[in-house]
């Protein structure tokens, strides 16, 4: 079990190095395009698809490792106020129906994924690229997502802190 646990934080940990990388290629991208038109000349078409394969994938492939961390965005207003046992049992409602959305999206996800493969889908704008490259983001990143979110239902952290304010 320990050498799963492992493996998975391993997982969260290179999904979260992929998209801080894939954050620096969208700086890097965009100066790059930035000098080359001042230069007189037009960036190539892989740029622009690249930033936005980049844009896509980052926010995705981040996720879950957000979650673990509780680095999502979330108002403690609320919470701030409510004694301990309803902070508790609002925390792990609002942790279970985010499990939910998670595993409807994955659920979806995965069938959109199945479906662009049936149908041999391609984004065809620069390059001619499976659309299930794309796609096959979602059933995996919503469901890791739906794992990280079960953790706070069932575990002994909560989501949320009950503390009001801004945490850095």
């Amino acid at each position: 079990m320990r050498y799963a646990t492992r493996a998975y934080l391993l997982l969260l940990n290179g999904m979260a190095l992929l998209a801080a990388i894939m954050l620096v290629w969208l700086m890097v991208a965009i100066v790059l395009s930035v000098v080359i038109r001042n230069l007189g000349l037009q960036p190539s078409a892989w740029f622009f698809l690249s930033t936005e394969y980049a844009m896509f994938y980052l926010t995705l492939l981040g996720a879950p490792w957000l979650v673990r961390h509780k680095g999502h965005v979330h108002i403690e207003l609320l919470t701030s106020i409510l004694p301990p046992l309803a902070l508790q049992v609002l925390s792990r409602l609002v942790a279970l129906l985010c499990v939910t959305v998670c595993v409807v999206l994955a659920w979806k996800g995965y069938d959109l994924v199945m479906l662009n493969l049936q149908r041999s889908d391609y984004d065809v704008r620069a390059f001619f690229v499976p659309k299930w490259i794309l796609t096959i983001a979602y059933p995996v990143c919503f469901s890791l997502m739906a794992i990280e979110f079960a953790r706070f239902v069932v575990g002994r952290d909560i989501l949320h802190s009950g503390e009001a304010g801004i945490k850095e």
